[in-house]
């Protein structure tokens, strides 16, 4: 669906009037299209003293094609030179009197980054830290991120990307070490890239684990079987679309009814089309054999498909409660089973569940919905160290207000207050869930896992 005020914002009238009545002014955001460069600037990097990640951070983005500003020549509010992102190591930060050193790099080049820009703090999980002091200052980089997120505005992003100390990024050798610098430079990609144009003020871990450094970055995903639930339509559709782009060989799966709809996104695709219903009873053995007898494994799950039954909870029959928590939930977790049992997921393998800010913040009339889309996050927290030997990695993305066709049947005020109260001022498109999608089944993200990402614009709801 159109967002007509948006539109009338990027003309001459629009902008003139936004600037006198002080109105929500919704940057056009940088998204991902195959051989982009991964920023529109160069990067500024910089280090709090003692910081561990400032050097494998600069040999990654060096690789990948960025240029790194010269420190010594960014050190006035007045330099006219402007950056695609800011990046700064304050792993070194052990101490709450050291977050001074933030301040004094961001605080000259707060006005430097260009639209759609990038900012980047690099720390240490709090509870890796040795002492209380430390554990104390590395949580403090969670408000200043998402204060920068909802500062700098034109589209500019911001993440806290926590890389752990076993498996420490700043070597590689035999153990996870090289797991987890693939999947910083992984997770670097994504968050400076367009991919993340829609994803903001998060907090991402990266841990110790196995991953692959593709062949080819704008193709991550080649050889990979790629199920996707829910693919008919929306964000299913979106996802498909990505992955298959991405080089993944995709299983596109909805119900029956959807039949018409699921064949031209397989044939668009090239991919295969499977009609299920994932709540029959057999529908989880059903699905087995199916990869089992055309693939032979499937090396990313991605749990998509869920529904809707609003009403508030004194007015909900049961029937409303037990259907939603079945297709969003139960489902995923009869799926994961069979296929895990049955070993057709492989080591190196990838699920990851959609949830929703609902079941971060909850939402009226959808306790149903928020319940399902919690526990999908209760899935994600449990299931991700019981699977780290199997070097399988669980994550979920939680979508905020995303424009599809069940959003357009939002009522006109309700839809603007759900564009407009996030950090980029306007809804998100299905394909930047798909992207956050994407990157969390690169083989070269490995390390990454147990996280649940936003997909939001930075919400003001929610945590």
């Amino acid at each position: 669906m159109t967002d007509r005020y948006a539109s009338f914002v990027q003309s001459a009238a629009g902008r003139a009037l936004v600037k006198r009545l002080g109105l929500p002014d919704p940057p056009r955001l940088r998204r991902h299209h195959p051989g982009d460069p991964l920023l529109p600037g160069p990067a500024l990097l910089g280090a709090a003293t003692g910081g561990r990640l400032a050097e494998p951070v600069a040999e990654i983005l060096t690789a990948a094609g960025v240029e790194l500003a010269d420190p010594a020549a960014a050190v006035s509010a007045d330099s006219p030179q402007r950056y695609g992102a800011l990046l700064f190591d304050a792993t070194g930060i052990t101490d709450s009197t050291n977050l001074r050193q933030l301040y004094d790099f961001f605080h000259p080049q707060a006005r430097a980054v260009l639209p759609s820009g990038r900012v980047i703090v690099l720390g240490t999980p709090p509870q890796e830290c040795p002492t209380p002091r430390e554990a104390t200052a590395q949580r403090a980089l969670e408000g200043l991120v998402r204060s920068i997120g909802k500062e700098f505005g034109r589209g500019i992003t911001a993440q806290l990307v926590q890389v752990t100390r076993d498996g420490d990024a700043t070597t590689a050798g035999p153990d996870h070490s090289a797991g987890t610098r693939t999947s910083l430079e992984a997770t670097l990609r994504f968050v400076l890239s367009g991919r993340s144009a829609y994803v903001s003020g998060q907090v991402i871990r990266v841990g110790a684990g196995d991953a692959s450094i593709p062949a080819d970055w704008d193709r991550p995903l080649d050889g990979q079987v790629v199920l996707v639930t829910g693919a008919a339509r929306g964000i299913g559709a979106a996802l498909a679309r990505v992955l298959a782009r991405d080089g993944a060989r995709v299983v596109a799966l909805d119900i029956p009814a959807a039949g018409d709809a699921l064949a031209a996104v397989a044939n668009d695709i090239g991919g295969t089309a499977l009609q299920l219903d994932l709540t029959a009873p057999d529908a989880p053995a059903r699905l087995a054999d199916h990869l089992a007898s055309r693939h032979g494994r499937v090396d990313v799950v991605v749990h998509n498909a869920g529904i809707t039954r609003d009403k508030t909870l004194g007015r909900m029959d049961a029937d409303r409660w037990d259907q939603v928590i079945d297709v969003n939930l139960s489902s995923q977790e009869r799926i994961n089973d069979v296929l895990l049992e049955r070993d057709l997921i492989p080591a190196g393998g990838r699920i990851v569940s959609v949830s929703s800010i609902a079941g971060i913040a909850g939402n009226r009339g959808q306790t149903n919905y928020a319940t399902s889309k919690a526990g999908v996050i209760g899935l994600v927290d449990s299931l991700a160290p019981a699977l780290r030997d199997r070097g399988i990695s669980v994550n979920a993305v939680a979508p905020g207000f995303i424009e599809t066709r069940l959003t357009a049947r939002i009522p006109l005020v309700v839809r603007e207050a759900g564009r407009r109260m996030n950090s980029l001022a306007q809804g998100g498109l299905p394909v930047d869930v798909a992207e956050t999608i994407g990157w969390l089944a690169w083989p070269a993200s490995g390390a990454v896992s147990g996280n649940v990402v936003r997909v939001c614009g930075q919400s003001l709801l929610g945590a």
